[in-house]
């Protein structure tokens, strides 16, 4: 087992119990007590991080545009699965660079956009059922800046790309990239890869707010949710899953080393950057998203102002205070509890 999966292990284990320490309120009318344990913070932990999705939408409002987005889904082939599980950071960071480059080079061929694209990408490495199934998510806007960057290219109707043309593109700067970086892995990739059909997806889904909605969830989300673990039985455990074909949910019952396995090989590299941005979106040309904001007459999204006490910071110390559950009274802080280990970062 790699060091990292042992340390993601241990961190969800340890996570909101007295291992990591926390605290103790008092409700004294009720002479209640109650334990607040400390979370992991780990990424990869199903009982942290469900607050995060909505504080990333709000980052995101000042890079939403007036126009129809598109969601693009790129799957590597089954035949990588070997070679990308046993090398995860080099090949999803490949997957990224080139998946990003063919979609732009696309792009720019005045048949279709004729100009440079914005958009962002998530990696997902699983399917319902814990299999391994690498793919990234692209959220597209619509349109792209011309070369000289005067000028924005809305798309035509509901059409971005081609998809056979983008899946072949991809094939061969994949391909070629993985022959020129790591040919010793080239030559682990079964030769009928390069000649298959690779998976990619393209449809509209509406406003900028809508692909966010749609998205966030997924950057966010676990390979699998607690809800969904039904029960622990003989070493044995079932779990739920939503077929993707009928839509209809059914349950699998694999052994809990089994189990574990499917869910470690979804652990991302320490510090891996599943959330990426290209083109006019990326962090070294914001200057032309501003452009493109000017072409389309976009305002400024405005801030609202606070109080002198600071209302907002206000509400937000509300919605964390500890209420009495016999009552609703607020709760006193009355203790610290000293964790057990030093606490994860």
């Amino acid at each position: 087992m790699p060091p990292r999966h042992r340390t993601v292990m241990e961190k969800i284990i340890a996570c909101r119990t007295e291992e990591l320490g926390g605290e103790i309120f008092l409700c004294e009318p009720c002479q209640e007590y109650r334990y607040s344990y400390h979370s992991c913070q780990d990424r990869h932990c199903p009982k942290c991080g469900n607050g995060k999705a909505d504080e990333w939408l709000k980052m995101q409002s000042a890079l939403l545009l007036p126009v129809m987005y598109f969601m693009l889904t790129i799957t590597l082939p089954d035949t990588i699965n070997a070679v990308a599980r046993s090398n995860q950071a080099f090949i999803y960071s490949l997957f990224f660079q080139t998946a990003a480059a063919a979609l732009q080079k696309l792009a720019r061929d005045p048949r279709f956009v004729g100009g440079q694209l914005g958009f962002f990408g998530v990696l997902q490495t699983w399917a319902r059922d814990l299999a391994y199934h690498p793919h990234l998510h692209f959220i597209v806007a619509g349109g792209g800046l011309s070369l000289d960057g005067t000028t924005w290219l809305p798309v035509r109707g509901k059409f971005l790309v081609p998809v056979k043309a983008l899946s072949k593109i991809f094939r061969a700067k994949f391909r070629d990239a993985l022959k020129k970086k790591k040919p010793e892995l080239f030559h682990q990739v079964p030769p009928e890869t390069w000649e298959k059909d690779w998976v990619v997806d393209c449809r509209p889904v509406g406003s900028g707010e809508q692909a966010l909605k749609y998205l966030a969830p997924y950057i966010f989300r676990v390979a699998i949710s607690n809800r969904r673990l039904l029960k622990l039985e003989n070493g044995n455990v079932t779990f739920q899953y939503r077929d993707g074909e009928t839509k209809q949910f059914k349950t699998r019952t694999v052994t809990a080393e089994e189990f574990i396995r499917r869910f470690l090989q979804h652990v991302l590299p320490h510090r891996f950057i599943k959330v990426r941005y290209y083109g006019f979106l990326s962090s070294s040309h914001r200057k032309r998203l501003e452009k493109v904001k000017e072409l389309l007459n976009v305002k400024p999204v405005a801030t609202e102002p606070t109080d002198a006490a600071g209302t907002e910071a206000s509400e937000e110390c509300e919605a964390h205070v500890m209420r009495c559950p016999k009552c609703g009274g607020v709760m006193k802080l009355v203790g610290e509890i000293t964790p057990k280990r030093t606490r994860s970062p």
